[in-house]
């Protein structure tokens, strides 16, 4: 792809969508659209930097006047303005909608040919086939953005998939690294939120102290790379200074090392994969103690959960992600305790049927579905309580 071309910001005002607005910023690129959920001041000021972007909010809400007011004409609402904004031509599209939104948008970016910079875990957790479709018919490319799949696709470069042995992403441990069951019993959300590393938002941090993230990242490598589940490990490395390793048959391995700053993968991806020069961050190797450990799957079962999800294929891996959004919504509300996560989703699975998605639709049917079973057990837990 074109290291210029031009930029389209699908959840702009999130962690992702604000960083990689600072990325372009840097690097003097063209950004020609800029979406968010919610029209919004933020969104408004956003809009106001980059004067050539289509402005799309999906939920115009009370702010939708006032956009309008500011951006005139640019300003574009509904889901239709933001699959439009994915299509168009020949561009870059950054996803990072946060949830199931956005596949959709994932799925318009790769029919139109675009290159698809994904930040965006559903599309590939629970829409992995359909997605994997839409990159063959529109023949654009998938570039990720999560630091751990960006870290192997850099490991990867010149290299032969069939010398790969294993992948192998890092996870931090989360705050509850070297804990067991007894002790996670009464823990609060407070303590689930402390992350020692990563400033994310509060369901991915969540999934980071459950190992879920984890286990999503597992099936979006299956897809990413095309490497079955048993060449695909995980290992916890405290310090977050890995993002990932790739170990090859000769028994060599390289890694991706760096500071934990989620601005390196999505220039990496924007850019296509070339390196312009930026101001060094001043990361010093040698102040730096590289620690790796296996992870506590008795502890932290959902990991187990996702590699059997993605092994069982279909709609499991919709079904696994749509109850732990339900799940984990329910301990940050403090209606279930932090064990019964991976209970939920459990009992979720063992309730999804084994069906193959043909499209978008069917995708977000099991979604709704999964859901709808995930409270059933989300209300028992508390009946029970």
């Amino acid at each position: 792809m074109p290291p210029d071309a031009p930029i389209v910001v699908l959840g702009a005002t999130g962690s992702i969508g604000t960083q990689t607005l600072d990325v372009a910023r840097r690097l003097g690129l063209q950004v020609v659209g800029i979406a968010a959920r919610r029209a919004s001041t933020e969104l408004a000021t956003i809009a106001a930097e980059w004067p050539d972007a289509v402005v799309v909010a999906v939920d115009p809400g009370d702010d939708g006047s006032a956009l309008t007011d500011r951006v005139g004409v640019r300003a574009r609402f509904g889901e239709e303005a933001l699959l439009e904004l994915a299509s168009t031509a020949r561009a870059m599209v950054v996803n990072g909608i946060v949830g199931a939104a956005g596949l959709r948008a994932s799925v318009a970016a790769l029919n139109a040919g675009n290159h698809l910079a994904l930040a965006n875990k559903e599309s590939l957790v629970a829409g992995g086939p359909v997605v994997m479709q839409a990159l063959a018919r529109g023949g654009g490319s998938l570039i990720p953005v999560d630091s751990e799949h960006s870290a192997l696709a850099e490991c990867l470069v010149g290299e032969d998939l069939g010398t790969v042995r294993r992948l192998v992403l890092t996870a931090s441990g989360g705050p509850f690294r070297g804990m067991v069951r007894q002790q996670l019993a009464d823990v609060s959300v407070g303590d689930a939120l402390a992350h020692p590393t990563w400033a994310m938002g509060r369901r991915v941090t969540i999934d980071s102290a459950t190992l879920m993230n984890k286990a999503f990242e597992v099936i979006e490598a299956h897809y990413l790379f095309g490497l079955p589940y048993d060449k695909i490990d995980v290992t916890v490395h405290p310090q977050s200074i890995v993002h990932s390793l790739v170990e090859f048959v000769d028994g060599s391995i390289k890694a991706q090392i760096g500071e934990p700053d989620m601005r390196h993968p999505i220039q990496y991806a924007i850019t296509g994969g070339t390196r312009p020069a930026v101001p060094p961050s001043g990361f010093d190797l040698t102040q730096s103690d590289l620690t790796f450990e296996p992870p506590d799957r008795v502890t932290f079962p959902c990991l187990d959960l996702g590699y059997a999800a993605g092994r069982r294929g279909g709609i499991a891996p919709a079904a696994l992600n749509a109850a732990d959004e339900v799940a984990v919504a329910a301990f940050l509300a403090e209606r279930i305790p932090f064990l019964s996560i991976a209970d939920v989703v459990s009992a979720t699975l063992e309730q999804t049927a084994d069906v193959t998605p043909g499209s978008v639709d069917d995708v977000l049917a099991a979604d709704a579905e999964a859901r709808r079973i995930a409270e059933r057990h989300v209300a028992s837990v508390q009946h029970d309580a």
